[in-house]
């Protein structure tokens, strides 16, 4: 059973916190996270399964989470997930920008997006193809690495994203060991391609 709720003044949040962004081109910047509850893009290795469902008790009022990044002197958020590009995210944009708020997000690509970002963060996924205007919006590509034959993946979308696109690659946690020197020799490789880590993981923050 699907929630139902007010599209223009609700929001279903997992959980939102200020911290450090961990990775890609922000990395290292004061960002206040919205991980919106909801995904069906289903990854297998994907470390917040939790936020694939929807329950009614995590239905914010869109002020309420504006007025959150106001009170905490933010002025860059980052819009996560789930999958955030599966709501009309208009109404909270307006609101962020209306308070000068420069806001990101980090989805899969799979819907068009409805809302204008300052930033676009685009990740495929295997499990779900992207929609043809994420290749046109991304602002960076982060191709998440779990397997040897994801390389060649990278490169395919490398093909289609637009020439200002970030080239960014990154290994999947719980195989960096083994990815991440397959990594380093990918990029020596194909040098128009940066290394981003987990850095929020290596120093035990959100």
């Amino acid at each position: 059973m699907s929630v139902i709720f007010d599209h223009h003044k609700e929001i279903p949040v997992m959980e939102s916190f200020y911290t450090l962004q961990g990775e890609g081109y922000h990395t290292g910047k004061a960002a206040f996270f919205i991980r919106l509850a909801g995904c069906d893009v289903g990854c297998v290795w994907c470390d917040v399964k939790e936020s694939w469902e929807v329950n009614p008790n995590q239905l914010l009022e869109m002020d309420e989470l504006v007025e959150r990044c106001v009170t905490n002197s933010v002025n860059f958020v980052v819009l996560t997930g789930g999958e955030p590009a599966m709501y009309d995210l208009r109404p909270l944009i307006s609101l962020l920008k209306t308070n000068k708020i420069y806001t990101s997000i980090e989805t899969s690509g799979v819907y068009e997006l409805q809302g204008a970002v300052d930033w676009y963060t685009f990740s495929p996924k295997k499990f779900k193809k992207p929609c043809e205007e994420a290749y046109q919006k991304a602002n960076e590509l982060k191709v998440v690495i779990y397997h040897k034959s994801d390389f060649s993946w990278a490169i395919e979308h490398q093909s289609k994203v637009n020439t200002n696109c970030l080239l960014y690659i990154q290994p999947e946690w719980s195989k960096k060991e083994e990815i991440t020197p397959l990594i380093v020799d990918f990029i020596k490789q194909n040098p128009e391609w940066k290394l981003s880590l987990q850095t929020h993981k290596y120093i035990n923050i959100p």
